[in-house]
């Protein structure tokens, strides 16, 4: 059994192509189109193996698309525990738009999850939550899921001695802020996610910080990782509050490169790294993920020589 698991409840068949301009009314004829398995936890586990490590994925899949997703992960390096659901597995498109260098990116809702699903989900994840596992759950929710599995899966997590690290958005991550225990190992959000759920405005990495000290204090999670785009990520835990910033970097596509911190991290924490240099790796391989085009993740190569130019200070 890997040291890591990931869990993926929404994931997305993903297909990226380009065009040389995005405009409303005729065809667009496109480029080849390329095709990889998307969703929070796949990206992370496939982050994982191009880092060097191992993974186990847990992943719900259904339908035809689900079918054609499955072909996708055969090709990886990692093993695929999947949990099957009812409907077609969603898709998701992203376009370059070759004459501005921009990208566009479409996501298709997935199928609504009955509660009786739900149940079903957790009962089949409870046999692959084991003692000293760190678990990553990343990415959105199906529609019908509550906003607060995570909270639910965190409790299955801690019962069976494992850790718990979540990545998500929206009315989950909303939930997962006012988590009520126990907490999470750790949570991670962006700097617009973080004034999004707390209605506040963040001007410096210190008032980030402080924001994750307070959920801290509330119990939401033991430690929080808030990244502020290319400037660099803020780690805090009861005991830290620290700065990573990275070179500067060209940036061809942004896809990917949050799932290619948190594989970081979580390799670095199985690993018993600690948490800043856990966080410093992950700030690395996110340099490495922006430096690749269209879904492509990071590099272990690029990350390592990133790694040497990571600046990190105390807040």
């Amino acid at each position: 059994m890997s040291d890591i698991l990931t869990i993926t409840l929404n994931p997305a068949f993903d297909v990226s192509t380009s065009v040389g301009t995005v405009k409303p009314g005729p065809k667009l004829r496109c480029d080849e189109p390329r095709y990889d398995p998307g969703g929070g936890g796949v990206n992370v586990s496939r982050a994982i193996s191009r880092l060097g490590g191992v993974s186990t994925a847990f992943v719900a899949l259904g339908g035809q698309t689900g079918a054609m997703f499955h072909s996708l992960l055969d090709a990886e390096d990692f093993e695929v525990t999947q949990f099957d659901i009812e409907g077609n597995t969603r898709q998701s498109l992203a376009v370059i738009e070759t004459s501005t260098s921009k990208q566009y990116r479409f996501q298709l809702p997935g199928p609504e999850w009955s509660p009786a699903q739900t149940a079903r989900m957790l009962e089949h994840l409870r046999a692959h939550l084991s003692a000293g596992r760190v678990v990553v759950l990343s990415g959105s929710l199906p529609p019908g899921v509550p906003a607060d599995i995570a909270t639910t899966v965190n409790q299955l997590a801690v019962e069976a001695g494992a850790q718990l690290i979540l990545d998500t958005s929206g009315a989950a991550l909303a939930a997962a802020a006012g988590n009520p225990g126990p907490p999470f190992a750790l949570l991670r959000m962006d700097g617009a996610e973080a004034a999004e759920v707390s209605g506040l405005k963040f001007a410096t990495p210190a008032e980030l910080a402080d924001y994750g000290l307070d959920l801290i204090r509330k119990g939401a999670a033991e430690r929080l990782v808030m990244s502020i785009g290319a400037k660099g990520t803020v780690g805090v835990s009861a005991q830290e509050r620290f700065f990573c910033q990275p070179p500067k970097l060209e940036t061809l596509s942004a896809i990917g490169a949050g799932d290619s911190m948190v594989a970081a991290i979580a390799m670095q924490l199985a690993q018993g790294a600690s948490f800043p240099d856990a966080v410093r790796h992950g700030v690395a391989a996110a340099g490495s993920a922006v430096l690749t085009p269209a879904t492509e993740l990071c590099s272990k190569a690029t990350a390592e020589e990133i790694l040497g130019r990571v600046v990190t200070a105390e807040i």
